[in-house]
């Protein structure tokens, strides 16, 4: 279990025709442009202006000018030969205020003019509405997703955005990993909007109303949209694989309990109408409930599943976790060894990303058979290496350590495909 997967060999041929290999990025990461084409702040922009919240003390005011430079982005992208591009649209470039009024023109403008670039090279968009960069006047007035009127104002920004694009773009995501917003961004505060430190349990609220809105936005897009333009909205969620510890019945409950509050927590409500099992006797009180009326409105609201997956752990139940607020309500420990001193797999730049190939077919099995055998996209994976300023441009380029990580994990995809 401990191979990176460097010795994998995978080709083409191992997958059928209609796989599509593709590449991802989200607005505030690349587009810059902070502060034009009619754009308002994020939550993003404003959190970064506090320079003590990020390490390297950069923010996303330029990022790398894909606002101005998106052309040859798409040019590079084309060279390489990929099929699919998945983005994200910055709500406060279509709705500066979030509040879904009137539609800013000149982000449509530049949505438009990207979506035509790529499609002119092949390439066909899935777009993504929501990337973590909230409006930030929908947080300063509302609270944000802690707000139950926010799923309003998401389905009317996701109208717009299937309005103005929807004629060629095909495949839509709602959110992108709802988990982080919910607990990096509203539970300890590491992500925007920050500010929520020692309040942890008002992550079930914000990921309550991140369902609802999904759901939302999905309806929206079946009364109004489907027959005409014919696509596709799904929902990206991110996880782990938990592989039990040992063969203890407690461990092997453990790393279901671990899958629950990750993937359970937001497909669960979707294909079943509520929350594992495992996370309403553990939350009690902190977990909100849907209704009757949520519930029915809410299931099967998804056309597909995308999936972030990027490594995995060893799971065991543990009584009382020394770790942060999410590992001990769940009570399960992370092991990265076995006790024979094994690694799970060699670690990347990341102090939490170990390179586990065999995790992604894991849990491409699990989703497959839980979930009555959904589309799936693996919408993101990688690694990242230490930041080696000496190193010369062939030294980079020669990077074998990410090469072995991708043919090991699309080996494995290619096997769960079998």
């Amino acid at each position: 279990m401990g191979s990176t997967g460097g010795e994998a060999e995978v080709a083409r041929a191992d997958f059928p025709d209609g796989f599509v290999f593709g590449v991802a990025t989200s607005a505030y990461q690349i587009e810059g442009a902070r502060r034009e084409g009619g754009k308002g702040d994020s939550i993003w922009d404003v959190f970064t202006e506090d320079k003590e919240r990020v390490l390297d003390r950069s923010n996303g005011d330029v990022a790398v000018d894909h606002y101005h430079r998106y052309k040859e982005d798409i040019e590079l992208m084309a060279s390489l030969g990929f099929a699919a591009y998945r983005f994200s649209i910055s709500w406060a470039r279509i709705f500066p205020d979030g509040l879904g009024g009137k539609v800013n023109e000149q982000g449509v403008a530049f949505y438009n003019n990207l979506i035509n670039f790529m499609i002119a090279k092949g390439i066909e968009p899935y777009a993504t509405l929501y990337h973590w960069d909230l409006p930030n006047h929908l947080q300063k007035t509302l609270g944000g997703w802690l707000s139950d009127k926010i799923v309003d104002y998401f389905a009317l920004y996701a109208e717009a955005c299937f309005a103005n694009f929807g004629d060629r773009v095909k495949r839509w995501i709602t959110i992108n990993e709802p988990l982080q917003t919910a607990f990096n961004g509203y539970g300890i505060g590491v992500f925007a909007p920050g500010g929520c430190e020692g309040e942890t349990a008002r992550c079930y609220l914000a990921a309550h109303h991140q369902i609802l809105a999904h759901a939302a936005a999905v309806d929206v897009y079946r009364r109004k949209f489907k027959v005409a333009q014919g696509g596709e909205v799904g929902l990206v969620v991110d996880c782990e694989w938990a592989e039990p510890f040992s063969e203890k019945v407690e461990d092997q409950i453990a790393a279901q309990r671990r899958v629950d509050f990750q993937l359970g927590w937001y497909l669960d409500p979707i294909y079943f109408g509520d929350y594992p099992e495992s996370m309403r006797q553990r939350l009690g009180s902190d977990l909100p409930t849907f209704s009757e009326k949520d519930k029915e409105f809410i299931r099967n609201k998804i056309d597909f599943v995308g999936l972030n997956h990027y490594t995995s752990r060893f799971i065991a139940h543990h009584q009382n976790p020394e770790d942060i607020y999410f590992y001990q309500v769940q009570q399960v420990e992370r092991i990265e060894k076995w006790n024979s001193g094994e690694k799970i797999g060699e670690r990347a730049a990341s102090e939490w990303l170990f390179i586990v190939p065999w995790g992604l077919r894991k849990i491409l099995n699990y989703i497959a058979k839980k979930y009555n055998n959904p589309t799936i996209y693996v919408t993101e994976n990688g690694m990242d290496e230490e930041d080696d300023q000496s190193a010369t441009l062939d030294q980079v380029l020669n990077d074998t350590t990410r090469v072995g990580y991708f043919k090991g994990y699309l080996a494995s995809v290619a096997q769960a495909i079998k």
